[in-house]
């Protein structure tokens, strides 16, 4: 079985084949054992032993392992689920902050931020009033203010860009 797995930031891939291990291109014996009454295994890689206490992650593949003392965050996933995980990640990218549009038709009452200001998830950019309501509209991500596309006392219709916004 072939893996992907991702060690602290770098990829490698694994093959395993029995008692043998093809790690990025080279083979080497492998072998794991249980130390009875304890969450610690140990893993002899060629000749070396380590010992490794592995808890799951939050995510499929995901893992913290304490290795000989080390901590390190691994995901190890095989070659099928990496190329969904892939792909599903590149078509996840944004390509920066929403901006801010009107969720209804109505009057912009005022707007609490300028061109240039730097602000962060939730905070208040504008107010509409909509059926006598006034309604509070909040960044959905951090972001820097662009441009103001309204001024207080302008209708607005359903879907109007109020406030742009860029990446910080």
């Amino acid at each position: 079985m072939k893996y992907l797995v991702d060690i602290n930031g770098e990829r490698l891939t694994v093959e395993l084949d029995g008692g043998h291990a093809t790690i990025d291109a080279e083979r080497v014996e492998v072998s794991l054992s249980a130390i009875p009454g304890t969450p610690v295994r140990l893993v002899r890689i060629g000749e070396q032993i380590h010992r490794v206490v592995a808890r799951r992650g939050g995510e499929r593949g995901r893992w913290q392992l304490d290795l000989d003392g080390a901590r390190l965050e691994v995901e190890a996933l095989d070659e099928r689920m990496r190329a969904i995980k892939d792909l599903t990640a590149a078509a996840a990218v944004s390509s920066g902050p929403a901006p801010l549009v009107a969720p209804m038709p109505g009057l912009v009452v005022r707007v609490a931020v300028s061109v240039g200001d730097v602000v962060s998830a939730g905070q208040g950019l504008a107010v509409i009033e909509a059926m006598k309501m006034e309604t509070e509209l909040r960044a959905s991500s951090a972001g820097v203010v662009t441009a103001i596309r309204v001024t207080p006392g302008e209708a607005v219709n359903k879907g109007a860009v109020l406030i742009e916004l860029a990446a910080p």
